[in-house]
């Protein structure tokens, strides 16, 4: 078996156990390694090599959390899930008055909208990407929790939001992908075919597979997903403690409502200014520690009570990095295609759901469709074309099998950064309640919409 494939299959088999998913990555990519013909020396010191490239990610969350935390304790948070909860009791009174369908059902449709909306503009109008998520997600919980929410379809809806944009849009993170990464690879791999691939023809290959991404989140929204689930009230940042989400805060003083108004636009500027999510949680925090709202004294325990709620995550980004680094030096990626081809003979039809196959299990364990399209494109276009699939048809085939990782990756920032927000309280398990979910109503999808869309194109 490809060394590639077991390490892949250990990895999800572990996650899938309970497994911490730091130790499932770890253990992962010493199988891999090991089974490929490395050394154990060869494959710590790659996986040494790699940890690197997560670390900043990893830093950024911290910081994030931390700003997380001290929004939480300025009392913005309660304020805000008190005004949503007296309006959910307003529309049920009106409600419980006549015939018509309470208004806490269109509340809770406008409150997933909105996080909806905010999840797209991310990646392009507003490009933070998952910045926003610790900061918007945590205070909205006791929301979340009033409505009896399953936050299971929360998280569909934030890797819909956060992934489906990029990979349609050449706008924000979507030029980057589509334009930057996606095409310059593509024509890269397609110069020795002498094949153009052109700019205005990416975004129209991804329109089906979109549509894949979003028939799964119609499915977890109204069918899978639809039913209440009941959570507890807890702190964030706390999972032992209970608290009364519709407790008044203390009061702030208009000075004090101005630097925490600040302290969110200053963050969000100076990340787009100087591209740094670290920065940004930085000027953040340190505006909300001038403002009065808690005390001097308390910072460097939020700080460090917003980076406890981030670890997890950022270990994970850093794991899985280091995972990446073993893959790509064992040279079994290369090999898993080659394999692949000799099975498919001459069917067009089983060549492009092979090259799906493969790329999920390439993409599964690194979780970046940003880090793989260099390596996938350049297997694949050759690949395709030789199969006689369509220049529009090799760019479904090459940016879906990309995507399959971050859409369902135990590893991925878009699984990710759903669970850090929702998992603020400690009630929202990262495989079985973020990756699990996105992995039946994306990757599924995804792959059944991209086979159609080589074929069709």
């Amino acid at each position: 078996m490809n060394a590639v494939v077991l390490a892949i299959l250990v990895l999800v088999t572990l996650s899938l156990a309970r497994v911490s998913v730091v130790f499932s990555l770890i253990l992962a990519a010493l199988v891999g390694g090991l089974l490929s013909g490395m050394s154990l020396n060869e494959v710590m010191d790659a996986f040494n090599g790699g940890l690197g490239k997560g670390a900043g990610i990893a830093l950024a969350y911290a910081a994030l959390g931390a700003f997380a935390v001290a929004l939480a304790r300025s009392g913005v948070t309660e304020r805000l899930a008190a005004l949503i909860i007296g309006r959910m009791n307003h529309a049920n009174q009106i409600a419980a008055n006549s015939s018509q369908a309470s208004g806490s059902h269109w509340l809770k449709w406008g409150l997933l909208g909105a996080i909806l909306l905010m999840a797209i503009s991310s990646q392009n109008l507003i490009p933070v990407h998952i910045a926003f998520i610790p900061i918007l997600i945590p205070p909205l919980l006791a929301v979340i929790n009033r409505m009896q929410l399953d936050r299971r379809a929360v998280a569909c809806i934030i890797t819909f939001g956060i992934t489906a944009p990029y990979m349609l849009l050449p706008v924000g993170f979507g030029a980057i992908f589509l334009n930057d990464i996606l095409l310059t690879n593509l024509n890269a791999a397609g110069a020795e075919q002498q094949v153009v691939f052109e700019a205005a023809k990416v975004p129209l290959a991804m329109i089906i597979p979109i549509l894949g991404m979003l028939l799964g989140l119609a499915i977890a929204l109204l069918f899978s997903y639809r039913k209440k689930r009941v959570y507890e009230d807890r702190a964030i940042g706390d999972a032992s403690h209970t608290h009364n989400p519709t407790q008044q805060p203390q009061g702030l003083k208009p000075w004090q409502w101005l630097m925490l108004v600040l302290s969110i636009v200053a963050a969000l500027a100076v990340q787009l200014g100087y591209n740094s999510m670290v920065l940004g949680g930085l000027v953040g925090f340190a505006l909300l520690s001038l403002s009065g709202v808690f005390r001097w004294r308390e910072q460097d325990d939020l700080f460090t009570e917003g980076m406890r709620m981030m670890t997890l995550v950022g270990f994970i980004m850093i794991t899985a990095s280091g995972f990446a680094g073993v893959m790509q030096a064992s040279g079994e990626v290369p090999q898993l295609v080659e394999s692949s081809v000799q099975l498919i003979g001459d069917n067009k039809g089983l060549a492009a759901l092979i090259m799906l196959l493969v790329g999920l299990f390439i993409t599964m364990g690194i979780g970046s469709s940003f880090s793989t399209i260099p390596i996938i494109a350049a297997l694949y276009v050759p690949l395709a074309l030789s199969f006689g699939f369509s220049p529009l048809a090799t760019i479904a085939l090459v940016g879906t099998a990309a995507a399959l990782g971050d859409a369902g990756s135990p590893a991925s920032d878009s699984t990710l950064g759903p669970t850090a927000g929702l998992n603020a309280d400690g009630q929202h398990d990262h495989i079985w309640d973020s990756v699990v979910p996105t992995f039946i109503h994306y990757n599924i999808p995804l792959i059944i919409f991209g086979w159609g869309a080589a074929m069709l194109l």
